[in-house]
């Protein structure tokens, strides 16, 4: 008990500049929650069985489209329920500000495949039966205060119409939403026929399919099968599993992890400088003390450790804060970030890594100065004060 007396007494030595120190872990600790939660979502591997839906890209390229014949190739392999197809519309609402995703797609067949999308009857059967009709997410209709029989002009950057203008209009005909992934809410869905009648280009082409399968123990001879099948095409194919295309997509710009890792390397090693800067100066100003304890009886083994202990102490606290707070921000975190990619989490294997991380800056920051204590001669510690 008379060691934490001591420990706590040197925390509140200078109160500002432990609470300095802590303010700068809790930070520090806190990126190290929300981006290492983002980043494995990103970077974790992906297995091909005991996912129900694959998504059949280009080999190549995700910007290169495939026949839309091969729909019924894939339907005919055995174990396949359903395939549906998908588009990148691109295009700008209003302004380039109201970034959202646009999709052309076979409106029965997606939103079979996708039932986890929560439609009324009566709105699925407007989007299979209107020839420009849209569907949108629950969130994206709230936020541009958007209602069911209203037109939606979108202004084409990538495909135009066949007249030569790029002013696409679309009936908004339905709602859905999902309330397991309210991030899904944030897009829209288009009837693929009329997108492929009125482009001017492509026709004829999609850009993936999708497909549910009956067995999802399945979907690794599926997808073999499946990237055979058009192996020395003109269009080869790639198979995923949902959430392995949604991290090769995300790869398009970048490697998330080694940014985020890169990130978070930085910081530590700042802080690593501000905490053991803080340790120095501390045992410094306490020369006396330290010396005052080796006269009464402490062992320099015993200052070492209260002086390692005090360091450990500080970004202890630091990191239970900053983790404590990215605990709270996670599930609004886990709603901004989308789509395919899966929940974002803080989970215990990052919680460990970040005591285990606080713990190593701890040793490095209270080594220099705990050695400095363990070393001290009482006479010479004396002569300087």
């Amino acid at each position: 008990m008379k060691y934490w007396i001591i420990i706590v007494a040197a925390l509140n030595r200078k109160r500002w500049r432990t609470g300095l120190t802590i303010s700068s872990l809790v930070v520090a600790f806190l990126l190290f929650g929300l981006l290492r939660s983002v980043a494995v979502v990103f970077t974790e591997d992906i297995d091909l069985s005991g996912d129900d839906r694959l998504v059949v890209a280009s080999k190549y390229s995700i910007i290169d489209s495939m026949p839309i014949s091969y729909l019924q190739r894939i339907k005919g392999i055995e174990g396949v329920d359903i395939v549906a197809h998908q588009d990148w519309f691109g295009g700008t609402y209003i302004d380039r500000a109201n970034f959202f995703p646009k999709w052309p797609v076979p409106p029965k067949e997606f939103l079979d495949i996708y039932e986890e999308y929560k439609i009324s009857p009566q709105d699925e059967e407007a989007f299979i039966n209107t020839r420009n009709g849209m569907i949108a997410g629950k969130r994206l209709v709230e936020k541009f205060n958007w209602k069911v029989g209203d037109r939606i002009p979108i202004i084409g950057d990538i495909y135009f119409l066949k007249d030569g203008t790029n002013l696409w209009e679309f009936d908004l005909v339905g709602i859905f939403n999902d309330s397991e992934n309210p991030a899904n809410e944030e897009q829209v869905f288009l009837n693929y026929k009329y997108f492929d009648e009125a482009r001017d280009m492509a026709n004829g082409t999609v850009g993936n399919f999708i497909v549910k399968l009956d067995d999802k123990e399945e979907g690794p001879r599926i997808a073999q099968e499946i990237d055979t099948m058009f192996a020395n095409s003109m269009d080869e194919t790639k198979t995923y599993t949902e959430k392995a295309y949604a991290q090769m997509f995300a790869s398009q710009i970048g490697d998330i992890g080694l940014i985020m890792n890169s990130i978070l390397a930085a910081v530590f090693f700042t802080i690593l400088l501000v905490t053991g800067n803080t340790m120095s100066q501390s045992i410094r100003e306490r020369t006396s003390e330290l010396a005052v304890f080796k006269t009464i009886g402490f062992s320099d083994i015993t200052v070492m450790l209260l002086v390692f202990i005090e360091s450990l102490v500080i970004c202890l606290i630091g990191a239970f804060l900053g983790l404590g707070i990215t605990a709270i921000l996670m599930p609004g975190l886990s709603e901004m970030v989308s789509l395919s990619l899966g929940q974002v989490a803080l989970d215990s294997s990052i919680i460990i890594s970040g005591i285990g991380i606080a713990v190593i800056t701890a040793f490095i920051s209270g080594f220099p100065p705990a050695l400095g204590a363990m070393r001290l001669k009482v006479v010479d510690a004396f002569r300087k004060n």
